[in-house]
């Protein structure tokens, strides 16, 4: 007997993308305003509300979902961008509006009960108690869990929980627990949790120097590569640095998650949807991505082998982890 299919959750930052990803078989796509109101606010990224209308009625004319993504949280004294964020992702007929913020959730219960409310990876909600409570008091129906679980602490939150679980299954990692990074916001003074940016290109610089190719985010040196090694974006969890007399990716290894060889065991682990990384992604990555999760997804449901091997190409770096799902360390 074929099981319940898990829903494959793919990320669009432009229309192109958004139709790839619609294209290649995903069953939602999110997508967030072009402002600080979502938390992948990068230039040239983003819809705006003509361009989200045009993508709600796309994705709907093909039977496929849109969730709304405004995750970031207001600035004291100026909810009036988040709260109209809201009211228009709700009037364009969005399927679901993903939120992080306690005031926003309560805003939304109250002016649009109709719509689902999903609680953003960005609450950093991961044991029974505090999901219980976005529940019991804003009406959530689905939280996506940060990346910090492993697949038996899924399992037995799941088990415990009224709500729908959602997982990140591929795309860049992030070393903080989501909702407090406070990394960007020490270098640049622009935060990823308010304003929506990471490493914002804006304070990006780069500079040859002794034939070597430096990165620098603010005052900060990143990176510095040498003339035949690939250099990727200078984010500041993903720099190398010099401590105790070592050179290394201090915190965080350039490296993508995969957790395509996971899929029967989140199956079994009672979670409900899939979510793939890469707003700010061109739309032949997306393409590429949700093409292979499709056939991954639909294989898993069908009880068949899933080619865990389909994107490695595509991982950054050239390598991929499991990481927290399939936890190895103390």
């Amino acid at each position: 007997m074929k099981a319940e299919s898990l829903e494959l959750v793919c990320p669009a930052g432009t229309l192109g993308a958004f139709h790839a990803a619609v294209d290649a078989g995903a069953d939602v796509v999110y997508a967030g305003f072009r402002d600080e109101t979502n938390a992948r606010n990068f230039p040239g990224l983003n819809f705006s509300r003509p361009e989200m209308i045009q993508a709600i009625g796309y994705a709907h004319a093909r039977g496929v979902k849109v969730y709304v993504a405004i995750n970031t949280f207001p600035k004291a004294g100026t909810p009036a961008p988040w709260a109209r964020a809201v009211d228009d992702a709700a009037g364009m007929g969005a399927d679901a509006l993903i939120l992080a913020d306690i005031g926003l959730l309560d805003y939304a219960a109250r002016r649009h009960p109709e719509v689902r409310r999903h609680l953003s990876v960005q609450a950093s909600a991961s044991n029974p108690s505090a999901i219980r409570f976005y529940h019991e008091a804003f009406g959530v129906q689905r939280v996506v869990l940060p990346r910090v679980l492993t697949l038996a602490e899924i399992g037995a939150l799941t088990a415990q929980i009224p709500v729908e679980t959602e997982v990140f299954a591929y795309g860049g990692m992030c070393v903080m627990a989501e909702g407090r990074c406070m990394l960007s916001a020490y270098a640049t003074g622009q935060s990823p949790n308010m304003d929506g940016v990471c490493s914002p290109a804006s304070h990006v610089q780069y500079e040859e120097r002794d034939g070597c190719l430096t990165s620098r985010v603010g005052r900060f040196t990143i990176n510095r590569f040498e003339a035949d090694e690939p250099a990727g974006y200078p984010t500041l969890c993903k720099g190398r640095f010099a401590a105790n007399g070592d050179v290394s990716y201090l915190f965080e290894d350039p490296v993508s998650l995969n957790a395509t060889k996971m899929l029967p065991e989140l199956m079994a682990a009672g979670v409900k949807a899939l979510k793939i990384e890469g707003r700010q992604r061109g739309r032949g990555y997306v393409a590429r991505v949700v093409a292979a999760f499709r056939q991954a997804v639909d294989a898993a449901a069908a009880g068949g082998v899933v080619n865990a091997g389909l994107l490695d190409s595509l991982s950054e770096g050239g390598r991929s982890t499991a990481g927290a799902y399939e936890k190895r360390w103390r």
